[in-house]
């Protein structure tokens, strides 16, 4: 009887917890969420579990300030591959990234994970944005 009344109240906190989210919360969850089984599927294999990367072959994700600079391009990278050098934390990185066959909505939730992550905090890179960017990706 003690563990039913337990399980009711802690319902109920959620519930509550839940419904007093704003909606910009409850934008933010639904596409981080959705983003980190995106980031596991595709992404964690080469970037690494943490962002970490992989040494000199492939850059880390732990870098705000490289995000916050190229944040309107992340988009074009994800879509379009990445090829050349780039600078990050100051290391060189010269492999290629093969694009990936992500749709928009994917390409956001991944996005806002990663930009939420590893020690970045973003905010939300929602649909839209994603859209406008990839509209400008060369």
């Amino acid at each position: 009887m003690k563990v039913k009344l337990i399980a009711g109240i802690l319902l109920l906190i959620t519930v509550v917890v839940v419904s007093c989210q704003s909606d910009e919360q409850v934008e933010f969850s639904r596409y981080y969420s959705g983003g980190s089984s995106i980031y596991q599927q595709h992404c964690q294999n080469c970037h690494g579990e943490k962002g970490e990367g992989l040494q000199s072959l492939i850059p880390p994700l732990t870098d705000s300030i490289y995000l916050k600079n190229n944040k309107t391009l992340l988009a074009c990278f994800l879509k379009n591959g990445l090829k050349g050098k780039i600078i990050i934390n100051k290391r060189e990185f010269d492999d290629e990234m093969k694009p990936d066959e992500l749709a928009p909505i994917e390409i956001a939730k991944v996005l806002t994970y990663v930009t939420n992550s590893f020690g970045n905090k973003m905010g939300v890179i929602n649909l839209q944005m994603v859209e406008g960017d990839m509209a400008k990706c060369r």
